[in-house]
């Protein structure tokens, strides 16, 4: 099992392909590094914590600046515990790369959906409401009764209800991953992906298609661009040439 990564949402777009069809895809950004790292005789369970993005050290809480002080890291806005097999563990202050996934492959988004504020039992539940005639008066969009006197005399947990919509975590699985910019970083999904633009996601391989092909293992790590550095120019040895005087008589 493979670490996953965090990610940011840029936006949707739509994808031609060859054959002309349009896809309409979601572009995300990966931006993850290994933080640390969980061993099963030091933790009692194998997992690597992956970081997104640098932050200052305004906004971060004492324990955190403990925390990547002892770990001699740059300190990271989020942090994101992700379980690993002990074959696919990734030493701290690596980089994931978009190949870490290729095309093809299903993965699971995990995001926190947009907030749409109070809602009813209609948009929330998708009751169908009540009768538009016969009697009904000012009730069309009401959730009805919710219990009954004698039984169960109370109303039942989890009874749906309005409330809150939105803004909660959400994971859209088995999205298909239809390209990949390693140049930039990017990853296109197939499909929408909870949230709102700039919005953090977590990407994993798809948890119920373990059959398929994946990225590399135990993971797509960036490589470090080698600078090469300018030789210096050597000046040609100077020469000497010896001519012969030519001597003319009249």
């Amino acid at each position: 099992m493979r670490t996953g990564v965090i990610a940011e949402k840029v936006g949707m777009m739509g994808l031609f392909q060859d054959n002309g069809d349009q896809l309409p895809v979601t572009v995300l950004r990966i931006d993850s590094t290994v933080v640390d790292t969980r061993t099963k005789e030091k933790d009692g369970y194998t997992a690597v914590q992956m970081g997104f993005k640098a932050a200052k050290d305004k906004h971060l809480a004492k324990p955190q600046k403990g925390h990547f002080a002892k770990l001699k890291q740059d300190p990271k806005r989020v942090l994101k515990e992700f379980r690993v097999s002990e074959d696919c563990l990734v030493p701290a202050g690596s980089v994931i790369a978009a190949n870490h996934f290729v095309v093809g492959q299903l993965v699971d988004v995990t995001g926190t959906s947009l907030g749409k504020g109070y809602a009813g039992v209609m948009k929330r539940h998708n009751f169908h409401g009540d009768n538009a005639t016969h009697g009904v008066s000012r009730t069309h969009r009401s959730g009805g009764s919710t219990g009954n006197r004698e039984w169960p005399g109370r109303v039942v947990k989890n009874r749906p209800m309005p409330g809150q919509l939105g803004n909660e975590q959400v994971t859209v699985q088995n999205l298909k991953v239809v390209a990949i910019d390693e140049a930039r970083n990017l990853v296109m999904v197939q499909g929408a992906v909870p949230g709102f633009d700039e919005g953090i996601v977590f990407i994993q391989d798809a948890k119920k298609r373990s059959a398929q092909k994946v990225g590399p293992v135990p993971a797509g790590l960036k490589v470090a661009e080698v600078k090469e550095e300018p030789k210096a120019e050597v000046a040609p040895e100077a020469t000497e040439v010896k001519t012969e005087e030519a001597t003319v008589k009249e």
